[in-house]
């Protein structure tokens, strides 16, 4: 087979003949058998019945010739060599037309195989938009001029405009605009872009130019990573592939030995004629070329790279991307997954919970008010004010005059002629409604307002991922323990553990203590998962016997990390990783069935002498087709 012992990185570069050649080759080397055999039975025409096998031959042998003379330099021999000389040997009893069968049938698996790869590499090239060749490069002094994007280097200034992709990951300088990052994160909304915000290469700028500083070149770009993730991931050999490694030069000779001792065996033995017999099948020869195709195991070493290779496509066609076969296959067998809180379980971003007023029916006032001095901050609060302002209102507040900011306490600014403050209790002294206000419950975030006339409580919290709670019910249908372990304080971690059902949680923890959690489990025997986004998440992730990194938007020290990498910031995608690898997993083991149970069920019956070649060829491919057609399974689903 194409593959057989070459790694998917080989068999997808350009030095390979493409499956169209394969195809062709193999067309033409069935139509080629089936005009010899024609004229085989037309006396006069006989002559012409050996041409057509002899180009049969060609055609169907070419690419296996090719193959194995490069291996032989190597002293490597495999399947393309036993095809050949089974091929050959039929050849020389006269035995035409099984020989020719048997070259057809093999390029069509050859040729199916390919297309097989051929799919699984659309299905990648198609998640993504090729980043632009080229870029507006601007100088110190203001000119603009239009450069190769693989010249582009850190901390140089470029501008894109509105409907054109972004040639490589930067910072935006100055503009507004919205990126569409579909491509990269499967997100379908436009992610609003603002001065400091991180554009991703290959993702689309929809309506305002921006002046952004490039961040590193396009070679290490977000793109660039997960192209070059998936091309590991698929070099990279599966647990169950170790199996099939050892159908390689050793069992080649080995097979070769056991064939010629049969071949004396039945001549000796069983007093069958050598070579020459007016019934080729009685002839010893026949006998060892049949046992010699049937025993070749190219279903069995195609049965496992190819359903890891389509797993892998149809993981990086959902977002999932697995870094290898290791990580495809691994994850099937986990028995609990560990969760991180903020930015897994929840969005990481605080929600609006309550408002409380000084007067009954004020609560938009106080909002407004809050939201005019936080509408020019950045800290996550004033975000999340600015945000619930414009969720309920569809505009932003009025911004606020002579805003001052107070550190580590809040903000003070003059909202509609009337100065205001904004932030914590101590701005407040002798405000005697605020001081009379209960403590927030565990888990929320207090933000005080006050002006002359109005004063508030707004209460936020980090919003739980509406999707969470699904995810770990389906997942303790599956008998997986699902355990939270966070560095947040235990009343506000308990809140939550009651809400998603958690099995267990540990809060309070360092980074160590994580680690700690993690080797624990695995020490008393459980496989652990393992699902972060953050920097200090990267060691437990390395602890894990499974570790799944959470968004493109995460840490370099994450996705650098992790074994899953989900592409799309998406919680039920945990779900679909694990169906995905269960599904992979099986039909590995489907195909190491299918191909072993025929190999031995046709090397018995050849033993036996029970067994005609043209038959032997047919179950011998045709099993290599059906694990190949198997495989695509995870593709079309």
């Amino acid at each position: 087979m194409v593959a057989a012992y070459a790694s998917p990185v080989e068999t997808s570069s350009s030095s390979e003949p493409s499956w169209r050649v394969l195809l062709a080759s193999a067309i033409g080397c069935g139509l080629c058998v089936l005009l010899g055999i024609y004229f085989d039975r037309i006396p006069e025409l006989h002559n012409l019945s050996h041409a057509c096998y002899a180009t049969a031959f060609l055609l169907g042998g070419w690419d296996a010739a090719v193959d194995t003379l490069d291996r032989m330099r190597r002293f490597h021999l495999d399947i393309h060599f036993l095809m050949l000389a089974v091929a050959i040997g039929a050849a020389a009893i006269g035995a035409w037309w099984e020989g020719g069968a048997l070259l057809f049938l093999f390029s069509l698996s050859n040729a199916l195989e390919g297309l097989a790869l051929a799919r699984t590499e659309r299905e990648i090239r198609s998640l993504f938009h090729d980043a632009p060749k080229t870029a507006t490069l601007v100088a110190v002094d203001g000119g603009e001029r239009e450069v190769h994007a693989d010249g582009l280097m850190a901390g140089q200034t470029i501008r894109i405009l509105p409907d054109h992709q972004f040639p490589v990951d930067a910072r935006v300088l100055s503009g507004q605009s919205a990126a569409d990052e579909s491509s990269l994160t499967g997100e379908s909304v436009p992610v609003e872009k603002q001065p400091g915000d991180t554009v991703f290469s290959g993702t689309l700028n929809t309506y305002g130019p921006l002046l952004a500083e490039v961040l590193r070149p396009p070679s290490e770009s977000a793109h660039a990573r997960i192209i070059r993730l998936i091309r590991d991931a698929q070099a990279s050999k599966a647990p169950s592939q170790r199996f099939t490694d050892r159908f390689g030069t050793g069992y080649t000779i080995s097979l070769l030995a056991l064939t010629i001792v049969m071949f004396f065996v039945w001549h000796y033995g069983a007093g069958r004629p050598a070579f020459n017999s007016t019934e080729t099948t009685r002839s010893a020869f026949y006998r060892a070329m049949t046992l010699l195709v049937v025993c070749s195991p190219c279903a069995l070493v195609i049965s496992i790279p190819s359903a890891v290779l389509t797993g892998i496509a149809a993981g990086a066609r959902r977002g999932i991307l697995f870094r290898g076969g290791i990580a495809l296959e691994n994850l099937a067998t986990i028995q609990r997954l560990a969760v991180d809180k903020t930015g897994t379980l929840t969005k990481g971003e605080l929600g609006l919970i309550a408002i409380d007023s000084s007067e009954p029916g004020e609560d938009d006032e106080v909002l407004g008010l809050a939201a005019a001095l936080s509408r020019q901050s950045k800290h996550p609060v004033s975000r999340a004010i600015a945000n619930a302002y414009l969720l309920n209102h569809g505009h932003d507040a009025p911004a606020a005059t002579t805003l001052t900011s107070l550190p580590g306490q809040g903000l003070r600014g003059e909202v509609n002629g009337e100065m205001t403050v904004l932030g914590r209790r101590s701005l407040f002294p002798g405000h005697t409604w605020i001081e009379g206000l209960p403590d927030p419950a565990p888990g929320l975030t207090e933000v005080l307002v006050a002006s002359p006339t109005r004063a508030g409580r707004i209460l936020f919290r980090d919003a739980l991922r509406p999707e969470a709670a699904m995810l770990i019910d389906q997942l303790h249908g599956q008998n997986i323990r699902v355990t939270m372990l966070t560095g947040d304080r235990p009343q506000a971690a308990e809140i939550v553990s009651r809400e998603l059902h958690l099995d267990d949680t540990q809060a309070g923890l360092t980074p160590e203590g994580k680690v700690a959690a993690i080797q624990a489990w695995r020490a008393a025997g459980e496989r652990v998962a393992m699902v972060g986004d953050g920097v200090n998440d990267a060691p437990s992730l390395a602890a894990a016997d499974v570790s799944i990194g959470m968004g493109l938007r995460g840490s370099d020290a994450v996705l650098e990390q992790a074994d899953v990498i989900l592409t799309q910031d998406k919680l039920e995608r945990v779900l679909e990783a694990l169906t995905l690898s269960r599904r992979c997993r099986a039909i590995i083991r489907q195909n190491v069935a299918i191909s072993l149970g025929v190999v031995v069920l046709l090397a018995i019956s050849a033993l036996g002498a029970w067994i005609p070649l043209p038959l032997g060829v047919l179950g011998h491919e045709g099993s290599t087709v059906i694990v190949v057609l198997n495989s695509l399974r995870l593709l079309w689903r």
